[in-house]
């Protein structure tokens, strides 16, 4: 009886974990970024390879914006603010990593020739498990990136910028249940004294993206599109402050 009994229990535990599997997979599927936006235009070149998703408009600016997915999300879920952010004249890079996670792949970008031009200056952003990675890069190797942009994230948590020169910008929202206003709050100091804080009012952690919900996140007062149009906004002026 008891044998039967823990073959259930392992069944049981199998399925769920089966089941939640299968749910986060379909819930970090970019949803609800239009055709248009995945298409090339006579002012934006859409181009994607085994390592980026990448927005370049005609007649690039400076400033190259790169950017790491959070854990787990399709690339694609950024790809609305990419391509706003490259209508505003930046080229926008999204790295895809390696299992969807940034931990494995932060490093990659060091041997793109797309990020090789030493006339451009080179910003690193991030989402989420994204963002921590970022603040990773940094601060590993801290003379490569012009600045640093980080969203919807608690970090850095573990390490410290705080001696960093170089423009910092982290984006919060007040609802975001992953990234708690009191948690980037906390790790404040590990930041430098110019760090610019922006905060979204009724924006949530899932929202940074085109994606599902997350388990932890809080429910948004405001639209996608708001929080969205809010953030790129705050990186279009940072990237024009360089």
């Amino acid at each position: 009886m008891k044998l039967i009994t823990k073959k259930l229990l392992r069944r049981i535990w199998i399925g769920a974990g089966l089941l939640f599997t299968a749910w986060n997979f379909i819930s970090f599927q970019a949803h609800g970024v239009d055709e248009e936006i995945m298409t090339s235009t006579a002012a934006i070149t859409v181009k994607q390879t085994d390592d980026f998703l990448g927005f370049i408009p005609q007649g690039a600016k400076r400033q190259v914006l790169i950017f790491f997915p959070g854990a787990m999300v399709d690339p694609t879920a950024y790809a609305p603010l990419a391509r706003h952010v490259a209508e505003a004249g930046y080229a926008t890079y999204i790295i895809k990593m390696p299992w969807r996670l940034a931990t494995y792949g932060y490093k990659r970008i060091n041997t793109l020739a797309e990020f090789a031009d030493t006339t451009k200056q080179y910003v690193l952003g991030g989402h989420s498990q994204g963002a921590k990675m970022a603040a990773q890069y940094v601060y590993e190797y801290p003379g490569k990136m012009a600045g640093l942009i980080l969203m919807g994230t608690s970090h850095p948590r573990d390490i410290s910028l705080s001696n960093s020169t170089i423009p910092i910008m982290k984006v919060s929202a007040t609802n975001d249940g992953l990234a708690s206003p009191w948690e980037v709050a906390q790790n404040k100091n590990k930041l430098p004294a110019h760090t610019e804080f922006v905060v979204i009012e009724g924006g949530n952690h899932a929202q940074f993206g085109y994606y599902g919900s997350q388990l932890g996140d809080d429910t948004p007062t405001l639209s996608r599109a708001e929080q969205q149009n809010r953030c790129e906004q705050a990186i279009v002026r940072f990237l024009q402050h360089l």
